[in-house]
């Protein structure tokens, strides 16, 4: 029997992303991947796989899922939701057991994500991956192209996602400590390529006023609603290549970030370009936040760069292991000796 996750309900949009397809802009294929690549590589290190592993990106809304395997191991990084483990498929009350963390699934037992708080994406990993065929080296999944991912396609109720091991390896469990998942008031980005087709008073303006980010973002840009960067008239410019985190402005002078789905060339002319540095914490940002842009150098994002690679290396450094117990018990208070008596270990759950 294949081991697998059977979706009981989908969420919002949940798709399979990696770390991307970089490579093939040139064919003009998206590069895609993950919203968040810091969470991605975090709840890739909970479960024991290499950074990029594919795992399953849920944004707003969370999945239901059912463990079809001997035992799976899961974790759960980025925005906080209520994650519930149930017996089975017909229980509606389980335990209760939080983010930032790993926990083991039996065959038949059920994973059940909520509502996302503070955050727009999380990320859910599962031990030795899936096993799904990638595309041009990537099992992101790109919804405009149709294809990557679980059939080129945000999963759906009835989707049965094949898993890479039947069986959890024998270790403990780990939760993650001092990693954090939040955003700036204030997003660091360089001048854009289009700079001169600005006013030194445009310029100026973008880069001191707050902007909603507006219920029509998807993956390919963040839309953004605010003070005009300038007034609606008529660009005229050549289509060139764009970049992750390009800050293009339309003809309606409202600025869109583009994100992990952007297209590979635009006509638009690009007054920003947020630094490579930010770009975890931008995909994190909701519908409805307030957000802003800081002009920084060229050096500065550099050495922000470098930063993030050398956090990169260190987030095994934030794994803890867990006691063996029941998956609701803080850790902390199964550390506490509270009460004497002995105990048959037997009787854990690992």
């Amino acid at each position: 029997m294949t081991p697998e996750l059977i979706v009981l309900a989908p969420g919002l949009l949940t798709t399979v992303q990696d770390l991307g397809r970089p490579g093939y802009q040139r064919l003009g294929i998206a590069v895609g991947g993950a919203l968040d690549p810091v969470s991605l590589r975090a709840a890739n290190a909970l479960v024991g796989n290499p950074p990029g592993t594919g795992a399953l990106e849920v944004a707003y809304v969370g999945p239901t899922l059912q463990a079809n395997a001997d035992e799976v191991r899961l974790s759960f990084v980025g925005a906080q939701a209520e994650v519930e483990i149930l017996p089975d498929a017909t229980a509606t009350v389980g335990q209760s057991i939080g983010t930032m963390r790993s926990v083991r699934l039996q065959r038949g037992e059920v994973v059940r994500v909520g509502s996302l708080i503070g955050g727009a994406v999380l990320y859910v990993a599962a031990e030795g991956g899936f096993d799904i065929a990638p595309v041009l080296g990537s099992q992101s999944t790109y919804i405009r192209g149709g294809f990557g991912g679980w059939h080129g396609r945000a999963l759906q109720t009835g989707d049965h996602l094949p898993l890479c091991l039947e069986r959890a390896s024998d270790r403990l469990d780990c939760r993650l400590e001092s990693l954090e998942l939040g955003w700036p008031k204030r997003f660091r980005a360089l001048l854009g390529p289009q700079r001169e087709m600005f006013s030194e008073r445009e310029i100026a303006n973008f880069f001191t006023s707050e902007y909603v980010v507006s219920p029509e973002s998807d993956r390919v840009g963040m839309r953004l609603h605010g003070p005009l960067v300038h007034d609606p008239r008529g660009v005229q410019m050549v289509s060139d290549a764009v970049a992750p985190g390009s800050v293009q402005v339309p003809g309606s002078g409202q600025p869109i970030v583009l994100l992990a789905d952007r297209q590979t060339t635009g006509g638009y002319p690009k007054i920003a370009t947020v630094i490579s540095a930010d770009l975890p914490a931008l995909g994190r940002v909701p519908i409805g936040a307030r957000i802003g842009f800081e002009l920084v150098t060229l050096e500065t994002a550099q050495a922000l760069r470098r930063e993030l690679n050398a956090e990169h290396e260190c987030l095994h450094d934030r794994l803890v292991p867990m006691l063996p117990g029941p998956a609701h018990v803080e850790p902390r208070l199964l550390a506490s000796n509270l009460i004497s008596g002995v105990v048959d270990a037997r009787s854990w759950r690992l």
